[in-house]
C-alpha cells in the first residue's frame, strides 16, 4: 500500500483556461489583491467583491478539466482512499474530472458562505443581488472562498495526511503561499518522499526529492502511469 497526498495549485487549471492567481503585474485578473481577496475589501466595497466572484463563477462554465485532472481521477479510481487530493484552487475541475477524495483548502466558487448561520450551501448563481440563504433565510451570503487573513479549511486533516503519507506530490503551485508552502518541509521532516510537477521549479524552501519541469497536462499523466505500473509490478511479485 502506498499512501499519496497530492497538493494542486493554479498551474494545474491554467491549461484549462482558468486564470492563475496572480499575473506578472501583481494583479489578480486586473484587480489589486487587497481590493477583492480580503475581509476588509468585502466590508469596504461588497459590490465590487461580489461582482468579481460572480464573474469568476460564471467563467467556470466555459472551461473543462484537462489531462492532469483526469489523470488524478484515474489514479483515485485505481487506489481509492490511498490518494488524497488537496487543492488550493477554488474551481471545480477536480470534481468534474471524477475526483472525490478531495479537500478544497481555500474554499469553492460553487459554494456560498452564510455569515448569519455559517452554512456553506452549493451555489451557482450570482450573489450581488443578496439572495436569501436557503438554510436560515438571511440575506448575508458571501463567496465561500478563503481570503487573505482567514484560516484555510481542514488544516488538521491535511497535516495528518501529509505526515502519514508515503509520497507527497506538489503540482502547479508556486510554493510561496502558506500554509500550503510548508507542506514539502513537513513531509520531508517525516521521511515522506516528495515530488514536484511544475511548469518551472517552485520557491519551496526545502528541495524536492524528485522535481520535474513541464506542463501539468503532460507530467501528471506520465507520473500516474509510473505509479500504476509500479503498483502492478509489486502485485505481480507478491
Amino acid at each position: 500500500m502506498t499512501r499519496i497526498v497530492v497538493l494542486t495549485g493554479a498551474g494545474i487549471s491554467a491549461e484549462s483556461g482558468v486564470p492563475t492567481f496572480r499575473g506578472a503585474d501583481g494583479l489578480w485578473e486586473g484587480h489589486l489583491i487587497e481590493d477583492v481577496a480580503t475581509p476588509e475589501a468585502y466590508e469596504r466595497d461588497p459590490d465590487t467583491v461580489l461582482a468579481f466572484y460572480d464573474a469568476r463563477r460564471r467563467a467556470l462554465r466555459t472551461v473543462v478539466p484537462n489531462a492532469a485532472h483526469l489523470a488524478l481521477a484515474r489514479l483515485e479510481g485505481a487506489i481509492g482512499g490511498d490518494l488524497l487530493v488537496v487543492t488550493q484552487n477554488v474551481d471545480d475541475l477536480h470534481e468534474r474530472a471524477g475526483s472525490r477524495n478531495l479537500v478544497h483548502m481555500h474554499g469553492e466558487l460553487r459554494r456560498a458562505l452564510c455569515l448569519a448561520c455559517g452554512s456553506r450551501p452549493a451555489w451557482d448563481e450570482d450573489l450581488i443581488d443578496r439572495p436569501a440563504c436557503p438554510d436560515c433565510g438571511e440575506r448575508m451570503l458571501r463567496p465561500d472562498v478563503v481570503w487573505f487573513g482567514e484560516m484555510p479549511y481542514e488544516l488538521g486533516r491535511i497535516e495528518n495526511a501529509v505526515v502519514a503519507a508515503d509520497v507527497f506530490v506538489s503540482i502547479g503551485t508556486s510554493g510561496a503561499v502558506y500554509p500550503a508552502a510548508g507542506y514539502v518541509a513537513l513531509a520531508s521532516a517525516f521521511g515522506v518522499r516528495t515530488v514536484e510537477l511544475n511548469l518551472e521549479p517552485s520557491d519551496a524552501a526545502v528541495p524536492f526529492d524528485d522535481a520535474r519541469a513541464g506542463r501539468a497536462s503532460e507530467l501528471v499523466p506520465a507520473w500516474v502511469d509510473e505509479v500504476l505500473s509500479a503498483r502492478r509490478a509489486g502485485a505481480e511479485r507478491r
